[in-house]
């Protein structure tokens, strides 16, 4: 479900707004401080999501907190796996067993992590894609999810005529043409992304369903890069078959064998593989790894309705007109049926038709209430926020993901722990209350968090509105350049 907002507020908002770089300079203005040390001092008072360091709670799962290996199934596939790695990828996976991780099913299938670790090395993968580096980036990743970024590689010499072979047959362009063969080649020489929205939702999906995570790994890098996930309905919304509306208008693959549940096939648009390749034998410091890429590229293609193209990071579909990123409607989507949670996508911010920041929906108190009572339920939140020029015009947008919050005893005043995917630190950053606060354009939270504060609409409902206001606008458009034309 979707809480009402404006479309103009939703169009203006994109992870993806201008090209250059959305995050604020140096991470935040925020004096930077030891939250552990502070404690000690009690000088703050600590809150966070305890999904980062228990990897069980009754709230997302039913699985159970087991630390040790008890069949011989197991240590067979622990033996394999850990046969497979390096050795600081052994100590990993010993600290991921030991914390609970590795055992743990938070999976659409009760797979264990180790399961899916085991099924990435003994099954085949995708052409072009390596086992046992795949199962080191899991590794790395559950053991610090704050490794994940949006950073884009470059194509070495050895993958450019394959990549951009690859793409001018999916964009339809003459392979002839030395004109069209520079322009194609600027268009996947990447230098900076829109996927901070699917990126955020990986993260989230990596810190609170580890299991989850690493089925979707194993799935979208087998042969059929895909991977199957059941959901309930009335996670969508409350009558089953406006939740189909919503799925036939995202045009996600699915089938319904009742009216309350359904089955979903995430598959990554047909550029990713040849971005996973590119990653794997060609990845940088920083970059995203062949599993980032498959996983970004499926949420952007689910919420983009299945029109994205990961070698040139543009998208289409009918539910917005930029062709970066992604807007608040698309995001809460694919974050709903990822997690297959009631979320509910509040906007916060009043923009006008000239993308000016001209007021708020909500108190800066209500708005710090309902992330913190998020926080405090155990659940992350990926918010959007905006940057404006000095004349309140909106220059950029970003998503993060914001995991725990601190407050001074003393002032009553909070810091919130969140992670960016886009900033190059693979750690939580922090942003004062009274910077972040009023920056925040839309946030994503659970449905009992906000029922009472704001009106809901249910998803279906707006969407559906807001595709016949862009229908109707492009309509009249072309209707003004055929009369201009005659």
């Amino acid at each position: 479900m979707f809480s009402y907002n404006n479309y103009l507020n939703q169009n203006y908002y994109n992870c993806a707004y201008n090209q250059e770089p959305s995050k604020p300079v140096d991470a935040s203005p925020v004096d930077k401080v030891d939250a552990d040390n502070d404690i000690q001092k009690n000088k703050l008072s600590f809150h966070k999501n305890t999904i980062k360091d228990v990897p069980f709670n009754p709230a997302f799962c039913a699985s159970q907190l087991r630390t040790q290996l008890t069949s011989s199934d197991e240590m067979n596939k622990y033996n394999q796996v850990q046969q497979s790695v390096d050795k600081h990828t052994r100590k990993k996976l010993d600290s991921l067993l030991k914390s609970g991780i590795l055992l743990n099913s938070s999976s659409n299938n009760n797979s264990t992590v180790l399961d899916n670790l085991y099924n990435i090395l003994s099954t085949p993968r995708a052409e072009g894609l390596n086992a046992q580096s795949l199962v080191k980036d899991v590794v790395d990743t559950l053991d610090n999810p704050y490794l994940i970024t949006q950073q884009f590689g470059n194509i070495p010499t050895i993958m450019k005529e394959e990549a951009l072979d690859k793409y001018m047959t999916s964009t339809n362009r003459n392979k002839s043409d030395n004109n069209a063969k520079i322009v194609s080649m600027n268009d996947i020489n990447i230098t900076h992304s829109g996927t901070c929205v699917a990126a955020s939702i990986e993260f989230n999906l990596a810190q609170a369903q580890p299991a989850e995570f690493a089925r979707f790994a194993e799935g979208l890098s087998s042969p059929k890069n895909q991977v199957e996930k059941t959901i309930h309905l009335d996670k969508l919304a409350d009558n089953s078959l406006d939740a189909i509306w919503l799925l036939n208008a995202f045009e996600i693959p699915h089938k319904e064998s009742d009216f309350k549940t359904s089955n979903l096939t995430f598959k990554p648009d047909e550029n990713a593989l040849v971005r996973a390749k590119i990653q794997t034998i060609d990845k940088d410091a920083g970059e995203r790894t062949p599993v980032d890429v498959l996983m970004q590229s499926t949420f952007m293609q689910v919420g983009s309705q299945q029109a994205y193209n990961a070698l040139s990071d543009k998208r289409a579909g009918k539910f917005n007109q930029n062709e970066k990123g992604l807007i608040e409607f698309e995001k809460t989507f694919v974050e709903s049926i990822v997690e297959d949670k009631n979320k509910i996508s509040v906007t916060y911010q009043n923009v006008d038709e000239n993308a000016r920041l001209v007021g708020y929906e909500t108190d800066m108190a209500t708005l710090k209430k309902h992330i913190t009572d998020s926080i405090n339920m155990g659940e992350n939140v990926i918010l959007g926020y905006t940057q404006t020029d000095n004349d309140n015009i909106i220059i950029n947008g970003h998503e993060i993901t914001i995991v725990g919050y601190k407050t001074d005893n003393k002032t009553g005043k909070m810091t919130f722990i969140c992670n960016d995917t886009d900033d190059n630190l693979s750690k939580p950053i922090e942003y004062t209350e009274d910077y972040l606060l009023p920056k925040i354009h839309h946030a994503a939270l659970p449905k009992e968090v906000v029922e009472h504060d704001v009106e809901l609409v249910e998803n279906w409902v707006e969407g559906l509105k807001n595709y016949k206001e862009m229908k109707k606008e492009q309509e009249a458009n072309n209707a003004q350049q055929i009369k201009t034309a005659a």
